[in-house]
Parts: C-alpha cells; structure tokens; sequence
C-alpha cells in the first residue's frame, strides 16, 4: 500500500466522525464545510438536498431534538466503515451507523458516500442515508 492510500483512508475516517461529531453538537457551519460544493445528501423516501438544502436538514433534526422534542441529545456511531479508493482523488466507502438517545437507541442504517479529495481535503460528494429501522415513537421514527 503506498502512502497516499494510507493518509487518504485516514483522512476520510476523520471526515465521518467530523460529521457525526459536528451534527450531534449542532455545529452546522463545520458540518457543512465537510462537503463538496457540488454535494448530494440523499434520504430515506427519495429526498435529495444539495446546498442550502443539506443545511435545512441538520437544522431540522436539531429542532426535533430539546426539551420539547422527541430526544433531549443525539449520538451517532459509525462501524464496519469499508473504504474504496478510486485514485488520489476518488473514493467510495460505506458504513453502518446506531443513533442513541437519552432514552437509548433510536435508528440505525447505513451511510453510502462517494468522496472527493479537494484542496488536500477529503470531503462528501455524496452520501446516502438509509435508516434500517427504528424505536416507534422515537425522535428517527419517520411515523412519529
């Protein structure tokens, strides 16, 4: 394995807990400045945000959060992170992902994601968010 496939696997497991990390903490500006101009965040029942868009989501969630939400704090954990690169600028990975509450765990799924390497910077190009199932009555539940 030559060097730069080494550094770019570890810049891009960064890139995910920086994710995870920024959204849970409702630190939407570093969150945002994970993905590339171009992004695409794709979500369960067909909905694709771009720009602005990839904003309103995060802002969204974190209004169904707090006291008068469906969960007082969110958490996010990543595992089984599989990571294919493309070349010194293109990578794909995948991953499954568990969001716990301060009443426990709430949904799981998987994020799929291409990345793109910019500036010396990985970054989401596109990342697909599929929710497997979830607590009924939780703050994921799409019912609720």
């Amino acid at each position: 394995m030559e060097h730069w496939e080494l550094s770019a696997r570890e810049a891009i497991r960064d890139l995910v807990a920086r994710y995870n990390a920024s959204g849970d903490a409702g630190r939407f500006d570093e969150l945002l400045a994970l993905f590339t101009d171009d992004a695409v965040l794709e979500l369960p029942g067909g909905r694709r945000e771009t720009g602005a868009g990839i904003r309103s989501v995060f802002v969204g969630a974190a209004e169904r959060t707090g006291d008068a939400g469906a969960a007082r704090l969110i958490r996010h954990f990543t595992a089984t992170h599989q990571i294919d690169l493309q070349g010194p600028l293109q990578a794909s990975g995948r991953c499954y992902y568990a969001a716990l509450t301060d009443r426990g765990l709430d949904h799981w799924g998987r994020y799929v994601d291409v990345y793109r390497c910019v500036d010396d910077r990985w970054l989401f190009a596109h990342r697909r968010v599929t929710v497997d199932a979830a607590i009924p009555g939780g703050w994921g539940d799409s019912d609720a």
